[in-house]
């Protein structure tokens, strides 16, 4: 089978233009889809297909961030009376509605291929403030029938205690976190029989095949699954090591980069979401995720994972760092005539160092101490903050030294 057959018997298989031509009825009235279609020439009730709506422009990250600023709280994208349960800000800002219902972003079909289920104790190790991940990962799990322990990021003596009073059967977090865990329980001298973690869901970077066999060797099955903060689980691996498995309840495009239109080949492309839920219709949101399409063993369409970015940010831990929000951050410094950001990796952990060129009289002490805490408030990383001569002119304020091979 090729690629192009996968691509239309992935959308006849589970229903996507039967999907779309529902979505479109119950939404067309939401302002924001309203208007993105009249811009484009189209009436609403003509979309009765995934090919009818692949002729609405792609709606970029940064653009939904503009529409909320214009018109808040989101954009106009939300229905009138859904139902918010809670809201989240991801860095931009981009606010992000938590609708009501169980699972509502979809993760507990990953966690159930995992094999995750009642009597197991899964550790949440992303973040429950401000940003989606740990609230994402939590309805999935419970979804499973599973119980959770919210650990969030930092306090690993607490969790890899908890680890083994518990009996910790399965993990949600970075995979670099996992190592992390794994470490500091050897550290701290527990008995091997206490750890009984045997499977993990990891997410938000990359999991190279080097930090994936340190991994298996603890943790029997760890696999890998993508998702973004604004749509919720895209895809995930099912463990015959081909590719991503689409997610149910979502459809994903790869979309040309200059023109926003299907690619049905093995090109490369943007990956482009469309939430199939009226009361938040998020239609052809391009994630600025690269990927392409792959056949699995069972000639089914796969995503083949994500392979860069097509904008300017990058992810730090598991977080976008994108330049707007560093000038806005290093904006009005004193003492700062320069500065860039230099992403790095040590031991499979990414670091991150900001580089600061003095104004001459500046006291250098006093502006380290100032950045530091800037970039730890305004954009929630914890930076090394360098005194340095000069920064190359022409390489940005965000440098990517990292080598995933």
């Amino acid at each position: 089978m090729s690629v192009d057959a996968a691509v239309q018997s992935h959308l006849r298989d589970r229903g996507l233009d039967e999907a779309v031509a529902e979505l479109m009825a119950r939404a067309a009235a939401v302002p924001g889809l309203a208007d993105r279609c009249a811009q484009a020439g189209i009436e609403p009730a003509a979309i009765t297909s995934v090919a009818a709506l692949s002729e609405i422009p792609v709606l970029p990250k940064d653009a939904v961030v503009d529409l909320q600023a214009q018109h808040p709280p989101f954009g106009g994208m939300l229905a009138e009376g859904a139902d918010v349960v809670r809201v989240f800000q991801s860095p931009g800002p981009l606010y992000e509605p938590q609708l009501a219902g169980e699972d509502s972003w979809r993760w507990g079909q990953a966690f159930a291929d995992l094999g995750v289920g009642a009597g197991d104790t899964l550790l949440n190790c992303f973040g429950y403030h401000l940003s989606p991940a740990g609230a994402m990962m939590e309805a999935g799990t419970l979804a499973t029938g599973a119980r959770v322990l919210p650990g969030g990021i930092g306090n690993q003596d607490l969790q890899v205690r908890a680890i083994a009073d518990l009996g910790v059967t399965a993990y949600a977090g970075l995979p670099s976190y996992l190592k992390a865990l794994v470490e500091r329980f050897d550290q701290a001298g527990s008995p091997p029989e206490q750890w009984r973690l045997d499977k993990a869901l990891v997410t938000a970077e990359p999991l190279p095949d080097s930090l994936r066999e340190i991994l298996a060797e603890r943790v029997a099955t760890v696999r890998m699954a993508y998702g973004t903060g604004e749509t919720g689980l895209l895809a995930y691996e099912n463990g015959d090591g081909a590719g991503l498995v689409l997610a149910d309840g979502v459809l994903v495009q790869i979309c040309d980069l200059a023109t926003g239109a299907p690619l049905t080949d093995e090109t490369e492309g943007e990956v482009v979401v469309t939430v199939l839920r009226p009361d938040y219709p998020l239609v052809r949101f391009g994630t600025g995720d690269l990927s392409g399409w792959m056949l699995g063993p069972d000639g089914s369409l796969r995503l083949r994972g994500v392979l860069g970015r097509t904008g300017s940010a990058v992810k730090v831990k598991g977080m976008f760092l994108h330049p707007a929000q560093i000038a806005s951050v290093m904006a009005g410094v004193p003492g700062v005539a320069q500065h860039r950001f230099i992403v790095g990796r040590q031991d499979h952990v990414d670091t991150l160092r900001c580089e600061v060129v003095l104004d001459a009289g500046a006291d250098a002490e006093s502006v380290t101490t100032q950045v530091a805490t800037r970039v730890r408030d305004g954009l929630r990383f914890r930076a090394d903050v360098a005194v340095v001569e000069s920064v190359t002119e022409g390489e940005g304020p965000i440098l990517d030294t990292r080598d995933w091979d």
